[in-house]
Order: structure tokens, then sequence, then C-alpha cells
């Protein structure tokens, strides 16, 4: 087929839905479409830059880069038009055709057609080009890449619904030029000084002029239009702290995120000296739909001498801070800087130090000023933030104090306790910090191993997000105090235990040692260890880790991910003071002492969420069991 024949095509099925989404349910912020669509031009503006520093006959004799912005109220249409890179054909069905970012079918299930609530999750996930269609019943694109022939214009119209058609066109200029035409109850749209107002307000930091045509007089009503500048034009990170307020602030996070909501906080700061450079950084108040992708696009935007170079320059920032955003202006970078240039020049691991120190101050800030702002932002990324102290060991400590957590001091899900708070509350001669892993909160707050710590009123960390296994085994200690898993090796209290109980302990040990061994006969093979148990008081038997083994959650995770592990078998604790444990000690038949053994160990497996080997045969015993007792 020629290039030249109109095509008609249909929309990514994830396009079509986020289409009908944006123009039901932004509804109440319907003049977001212009700071997106000028956001989109000024990418394109940067874009063009930086491919000229290799090949400045992309200017094409038009070296200044701009965004206009016209009005027709006569025909109900605005136009947004710049003179940036362009697009190719290819580029216009791949930008335009589809919804080019992962974790959209994941964003659309958890749509609940509530409007109001949609329209947040639609500004967590970001819309782009789409927003169009909030106020434009048609949209039509007309764009050429720069350096491409006149002939290789290409126009793209679509009503927003299952289709859109894409031809080829005679363009002179370069860029790209956005028709709306705006639905009937939206033409108030097409208005010179509302249109003005709304670029003041939300994209007065672009760096490069947005324009609008001057007002004339009626004599001059036939002349050619001039335009004039309707932002400020200049680099809102260039500007000095105290010249920029808490709004613009707030209006450039937007455009270089794309988000919707506000940022929770954010630090501006200039150095100078060995390095030179500006960073501006926000934390965000949402997650992403693509966070937990590690291959989504992260990183700040980098600039070279105020020169954009790169959208996700990820070299910057650790891969646990991959929720910041933000811009990174550097002069001492080269401007051909690629990728690969960036992994290889020390300059940038200096920056990369200076500003994961200046995040992780920013969050100590927040934690220390503003706790709930600080759980809004630990409820979104703090399961991110426990990846910190495997990746970044320098600054472990650091981290660990922004590290927040479910404790037994109130037994809520809510992680909300620092490890300072749980110093804080330590017991007289308590020399551990204590904590137990699970699969969920429930299992935790309810697992056998708390019974004597809640018996002598000791905290105990409650984990449960499937992080927190290996988080504990890259964090031993804080504050000079060693973290102690109470489900893994043999439990010592240290001077929590008075003498008496130590002994108490030990007797106990030596009077049960036949039941022991029975106990460690009928779980042959099973088990690595059968002992008496101190750490029970109201349940009659447990599964604890060896003291170097993997843990039990971590081990589940990495074999659901298909992992082939050593094989590890648990010790299995009995509680002799337990009515059952008495009662099966004083069962004379050896089978039925094996069938209850077995049901006490599988118990304690399901104790701690896992899952039973044989569930059929554990079903078997008890059922039996069961016919015994009631006959």
């Amino acid at each position: 087929m020629s290039t030249a024949e109109k095509e008609t095509l249909g929309f990514q099925t994830e396009a079509k839905q986020m289409l009908q989404l944006m123009i039901h349910s932004m509804y109440s912020n319907k003049e977001i479409f212009l700071r997106e669509l000028v956001s989109n031009a000024s990418d394109a503006a940067d874009k063009l830059r930086f491919e000229a520093l290799s090949d400045d006959s992309l200017f094409e004799s038009d070296p200044n880069v701009r965004v206009r912005v016209e009005a027709d109220k006569d025909a109900g249409t605005v136009t947004i038009s710049d003179n940036g890179i362009g697009m190719s054909r290819d580029e216009v069905i791949a930008n335009l055709g589809t919804i080019a970012r992962s974790g959209t079918a994941e964003f659309l299930k958890n749509l609940s057609g509530d409007n109001k609530k949609d329209s947040q999750l639609i500004g967590q996930f970001g819309v782009g080009f789409y927003s169009a269609f909030i106020v434009a019943e048609r949209v039509e694109v007309f764009t050429r890449r720069a350096g491409a022939p006149v002939s290789e214009g290409v126009h793209w119209e679509s009503q927003g619904e299952a289709e859109f058609s894409i031809e080829s066109c005679e363009r002179a200029a370069r860029g790209t030029t956005v028709v709306l035409h705006l639905r009937e109850e939206d033409k108030d749209f097409a208005d010179d000084w509302r249109l003005r107002s709304i670029i003041k307000k939300y994209s007065d930091h672009i760096s490069i002029p947005v324009e609008m045509p001057k007002a004339k007089s009626e004599d001059d009503a036939d002349a050619p239009d001039e335009f004039e500048s309707i932002n400020s034009a200049t680099a809102l990170w260039t500007r000095p702290r105290n010249e920029v307020s808490d709004d613009e602030y707030k209006e450039f996070y937007k455009h270089i995120s794309h988000d919707f909501n506000e940022p929770l906080s954010w630090s501006h700061n200039k150095v100078e000296g060995k390095l030179e450079y500006t960073s501006l950084l926000y934390l965000p108040s949402q997650p992403p739909f693509d966070m937990w992708n590690r291959d989504a696009a992260r990183g700040v935007k980098l600039y070279v001498q105020r020169t954009f170079i790169m959208d996700d320059a990820e070299q910057f920032l650790p891969l646990y801070l991959r929720f910041v955003k933000g811009v990174l202006d550097s002069n001492d970078l080269s401007l051909n800087v690629s990728r690969e240039i960036l992994q290889q020049d020390p300059a940038v691991d200096a920056m990369k130090t200076a500003l994961t120190k200046r995040v992780l101050d920013m969050l100590g800030k927040l934690a220390k000023n503003d706790v709930e702002k600080y759980q809004t932002f630990w409820k979104a990324f703090g399961q991110v933030l426990k990846e910190g102290p495997a990746e970044d060991f320098s600054n472990r400590e650091k981290i660990a104090k922004l590290l927040r957590f479910a404790t037994t001091h109130d037994d809520k899900a809510e992680q909300t306790h620092s490890l300072d708070d749980y110093v804080a509350r330590m017991k007289e001669g308590q020399s551990k910090i204590y904590y137990v892993v699970a699969e969920n909160h429930r299992t935790a707050a309810s697992s056998p191993h708390l019974e004597v710590f809640r018996k002598k009123g000791i905290e105990v960390l409650l984990l449960s997000d499937r992080v927190d296994d290996w988080l504990m085994n890259h964090l031993s200690e804080f504050d000079g105090k060693a973290l102690q898993d109470v489900g893994r090796g043999q439990l010592d209290l240290g001077e929590l235990e008075d003498e008496d109980e130590k002994k108490a302990q030990e007797s106990l040990a030596e009077e049960h040692k036949d039941l022991i061994e029975r106990v460690a006969k009928a779980l042959d093979g099973k088990v690595e260890d059968v002992r008496a148990t101190g750490r029970l008081t109201s349940s009659p038997a447990c599964l604890v880790v060896g003291e170097h083994d993997m843990g039990a959650q971590m081990r589940r995770i990495l074999e659901a991910a298909g992992q082939a592990l050593p094989e590890s078998k648990p010790i299995f604790e009995v509680n002799p003071e337990h009515p059952l444990v008495q009662k099966l000690d004083q069962e004379t038949d050896e089978d039925r002492f094996a069938d209850l053994v077995d049901i006490l160990f599988n118990q304690a497996h399901l104790a701690e969420g896992a899952q039973l080997e044989n569930p059929a045969d554990y079903v078997s015993k008890l059922n039996k069991l069961l016919l015994e007792l009631s006959a």
C-alpha cells in the first residue's frame, strides 16, 4: 500500500478503555489538558535540542524553539503547535495508538467505576496526549520529524473512540500541531484570556517560550499575527529558592512527572566547588503502577549546561530510591554524554552519593517534622525503601532510622513504629531487638513464638511484607543492638531471664528426655532436631529455623520463583507442660503416638502460615483422632 493513502487503525484495547475513562472521569479538572499538551510540546523541543548537538541541520535554519497556543472562537478550536523534534509515521502510530507504559492492565484492574475515585487513579497513572479528549470531540495531529522531507508529514485524526486514521501530507514546518475540535459544552476554552490564565497557572516554569497571538486593534485585524511569550520561560531550577513559590514547585513536579497529585516534599539545591550542579528532587505522594517492574523507566531528567540530555537518568540514584522524581543540571558532564559514558564517569558516582544523602536527609526531615505526611510516604513506598540496607551498605544506619514497623506494642497492622521508638521502650537488661516474620500481619501477631515475649512484656516487631526476611538478613544490628528472629535458633533472653528460670528450663529438658527421644524417632527424617522449649506458654509445639538456615518466608518466596534450594529441615520444639503433650507422653501405642506427633508437627506448620506437604494425610489422621475421642 502506498504511504500516501489514508489508513484506518484501531486503538490498543487498553488505550480505548483509558480514553473512555478520561472523557467521563476528568470533568472536575478539565483545564489540565492544556498543561499536558504544552508539557509534551516542551519535551519535543528539548529532544530536538539534544539531537541537534550531533546534527545541527535538524534545526532547519530555525534554532529558536517555542510552543504556540491559538484559539478560534468561531471554529471552536484550540491549537497547540511546537517546532520541536516532530514524529515520523511509525512514531505517530506507536505514540498515539497505544499507551506505551507497563502496568496499564494492572491500572485498569484497580478502577472502581466511581468517577471521583477513578480520576485520582488516572492522575496516579498519568495521561499526557490522551487528556486532549477531555474537552475535544475530535483531535487532529499534523507532524513532521526534523530532518525528514516536506512530503513526509503525517496527519492523524481520531474521535477518541475505537479507531484513528493516519495519512501522509505535505508539511513545511518541522514539529507537531495538535488541533482540538472542542465539544459544545467546552467551547469556553476557545478564549484567549482563559488560555493565557491556564498557561500562567500551569506552565510558567517551562524553560522555552509558550506564545500566544498579541491582541489586535480593529484597524490591524487583517495584519499577520504577532506572538508574545505568556510564561517567564526560565528553567525553574535555575532560579534562587527564595524566588520560587510552593505553587510553582508543585506545578513543575506535575510537569516532569505527569502526576496529577501534589508532591509530599522537595529539595532544591545548588552545589558549587569541585563539582557544579543543581538538583531539584521530589517525593511523590502516590506510587506509579509500574513501581515493581524493575525494567520500568526511572531516574531524574538530566540536563547539561541547561541543555536537555535524557528523561530517565537512573545512574544518579540507587534502585531503592526509584520513586524519586526530579531534575539534575550539571556543568561537569559532556554535552555528548550517553548512558554508557555515565556508567564510567567518576563525577557521576560523586553526584550519586551526594543526591542519595540529600534524599535520605529529606526523608529524615519529613519523618521528624510531619509524621502524618511521612506515614503517607511510608504506605506508598515503604517496601521499596526496605530494599535499601541490602543495596546501600554505607547508608544502612540512616535508612534503618527511616524504617517503620508494626509491633506487639499496640498489635496494630499499620507500620508506624521506628527502631528508635523500639529502643526507647526496651526493658532494662534487654540487649536485642526481637522480631518475627510471617506471611501476613495476623499470622505474625498470633505466632506461638511470641508467647514467652508477651508473658514477659517484651516488645517484638511484627514483619509481614515479602521483603522483610531479606531485609533482616542485611540489617543485623541497630544502635549497637543485634536484631534477633524469635523463630530462629535457641532462645536466649539473656538478662531478661533470671537464674531460676534458666535452671527450670534445663531441668525441664532433663525430665522429659525420654519423651523428646520418642518424638524424634517418630519424626525421623523430617526434622533436624527435637527439643523441649521454654518459648511456649499456651501452644503445644512450634517449628524453629536453624541459626544459620534460611528463613521460612524467604524459602517460600524463592521456591515459588522456581529457585533450587538446598534441603533444610526445621527444629521441632515441644512444650512438655502443655496438657496435649502430657497426654502424648502417656500414650503407650507407638503407632497412635506417631500419628499424634505428626498432627502436632503439621499444626506447627500451619501456625506459621506454611502449606502442608500432604494435607490429605493430615486430615485423615485428625479425623481418626476425632472419631476415637467421640467413641
